[in-house]
């Protein structure tokens, strides 16, 4: 006999409509939930009255408590220290002046010189040494044509036809320089002018010896000054 079932009895028909009431009833589940957590909590705080009350604190003192001693103190006052006399008050001193004579002499002693000073004297230079100052190797006359070589004929002297010889003397020192330039004699002091400016320019010379120690030589020099026509 075969069984037939009623359409209306079928739940599978039925089945789409059931999904979507529990879609629907899940969706509204998950909406309240959100709403509850994002919901804000509000508190309230109530004032609350803070009364003080002055109390008296009294202190309760038993006779047989003893007042602290006072600490003695000692304090020096300067007029047990120092003796203070007023300007009225004289002063009597137990010296006696019958000890001092007015008539007796009194030694001074004598201010000390001033020392002089000392002249420092240069040393006299020779004119003869055991072995004489050396200019270049050579001797005097060897300066003197060098001092030739360097002269330049004042303008002034060869206007005025000026020539002539002009005498010098000078030193040459332990060390070689030469020093102390003296003009003896001379026709026109532009052409002593000239030799001192040569002069001064000379290179060291090998100082003159006297006991195998540098000493001072003294020289006398006569340079010529003669106009070519």
């Amino acid at each position: 006999m075969e069984i037939k079932k009623s359409p209306k009895a079928d739940l599978q028909n039925k089945r789409g409509l059931f999904l979507e009431i529990g879609l629907a009833v899940s969706l509204l589940v998950v909406i309240l939930a959100f709403n509850w957590s994002q919901r804000e909590k509000v508190y309230v705080i109530m004032p609350t009255e803070v009364s003080v009350t002055d109390e008296e604190v009294i202190i309760n003192t038993t006779q047989d408590q003893k007042p602290p001693e006072p600490v003695k103190q000692t304090i020096t006052v300067v007029s047990d220290v120092l003796n203070i006399v007023k300007n009225d008050t004289k002063i009597t001193t137990e010296l006696s002046f019958e000890e001092f004579d007015p008539d007796a002499a009194v030694n001074v002693a004598p201010i000390a010189a001033k020392p002089k000073e000392e002249k420092i004297e240069e040393e006299q230079p020779f004119l003869k040494a055991e072995f004489m100052p050396q200019f270049q190797g050579g001797d005097l006359n060897d300066f003197r044509a060098w001092v030739q070589k360097k002269l330049i004929y004042p303008a002034i002297a060869q206007e005025n036809g000026v020539q002539g010889k002009v005498i010098l003397t000078f030193v040459i020192e332990k060390d070689g320089t030469l020093t102390n330039i003296e003009i003896l004699a001379t026709p026109d002091p532009s052409l002593a002018d000239e030799a001192i400016r040569v002069l001064k320019t000379s290179p060291k010379w090998t100082p003159g010896k006297q006991r195998n120690k540098p000493v001072r030589v003294k020289y006398t020099l006569p340079i010529d000054y003669k106009i070519q026509g």
